[in-house]
């Protein structure tokens, strides 16, 4: 069995399975040096935050496997790893559900105020006051940009919420879409100009970086507010402070940010109207286990020649089947 090298520390009940297994496990200290003279024997590496770049795998002689503790895999380069045909899993449905319900948890804070109202009762100040306006959810319409299994489950709890949905993803029959009792998106334009709540669930690329610019925010209903706990690369962000300092945008609940980690202070922290959390929508106790698990049955599945092509990137790097 594999000797398998974490990058950052993992539930501990996936280093005891893969242990059990046979497997050998290092987690090195927390720093480049120490992570650097680990990659020789690595033979499957578990990564959660550090980049995975052309040198770390050439690094690594006698890698066969890197597997993603999540879904988003901007810091792991694919090219480098295909051409040595080495497959990148990831995490596919490990951590949904955590991402959905931090989503339904900004809505909910952005259009109640929470943090606002909050910082009242600190001074303290009592009761509704005209300069921290909330409202409901129901009856407001939700536009979905994304409908895979983080963008699904949101429109399931929205709907909950009494919400009307419309929903935008090519990759998804407009058929399925009305059969969950939804309405497609045909024309993008109309969509924005109709939606109460706009919120991105959908991977970075070259198709989608920057999407949500100046024009796109201009299209959307003036008072809206935008949620983001997909990737921050999505979004100009100086382009959604303007909108937010204008008006043109009501509120904006964020978990993901252009650059991370974010150091500094940017503009969208000197935003009363911003409700911003750091990347941590998928850091619950049981998405962290349910990922570090589902880490370590690629890594046992890969060595026992039966990687599952769901949790796979780069599925050329798999055997082909007859």
């Amino acid at each position: 069995m594999p000797h398998v090298v974490c990058m950052r520390p993992i539930h501990p009940d996936a280093i005891q399975a893969l242990r059990d297994a046979g497997c050998t496990v290092e987690i090195p200290e927390d720093s480049a040096a120490a992570r650097a003279a680990a990659l020789p024997k690595a033979e499957a590496i578990i990564v959660r935050l550090t980049p995975i770049t052309r040198e770390v795998i050439a690094a690594a002689p006698n890698l066969r496997l890197v597997a993603r503790h999540g879904v988003g895999y901007d810091a792991v380069d694919v090219p480098a790893l295909t051409e040595r045909g080495i497959p990148l899993t990831i995490t596919p449905e490990a951590n949904a559900v955590s991402v959905a319900e931090h989503a339904m948890m900004l809505m909910l804070s952005v259009a109640r105020r929470a943090t606002g109202y909050d910082a009242n009762m600190r001074k303290p100040i009592w009761g509704a006051v005209p300069e921290l306006p909330t409202f409901d959810l129901a009856g407001r319409t939700l536009l979905i940009i994304g409908f895979g299994r983080i963008g699904s489950r949101v429109a399931k709890r929205a709907a909950a919420f009494d919400m009307k949905i419309l929903v935008s993803d090519p990759r998804v029959p407009r058929n399925t879409i009305r059969g969950l009792g939804h309405e497609p998106v045909t024309d993008m334009d109309e969509a924005l100009a109709a939606a109460d709540v706009v919120t991105l669930h959908l991977p970075s690329n070259a198709e989608t970086r920057n999407m949500v610019d100046a024009a796109f925010l201009a299209k959307m209903k003036p008072g809206a507010i935008l949620i983001n706990t997909a990737r921050g690369t999505l979004v100009v962000e100086d382009a959604l402070v303007a909108a937010l300092k204008s008006g043109q945008l009501a509120a904006a609940g964020l978990d993901v940010f252009y650059e991370e980690p974010v150091q500094t202070r940017i503009g969208l922290t000197e935003l009363p109207n911003v409700i911003l959390t750091p990347h941590s929508a998928a850091g619950t106790a049981e998405s962290m286990r349910r990922m570090a698990m589902s880490c370590a049955e690629s890594v046992l599945q890969c060595f026992a020649g039966r990687l599952d092509p769901d949790s796979v990137v780069n599925l050329e790097t798999l055997p082909r089947r007859n």
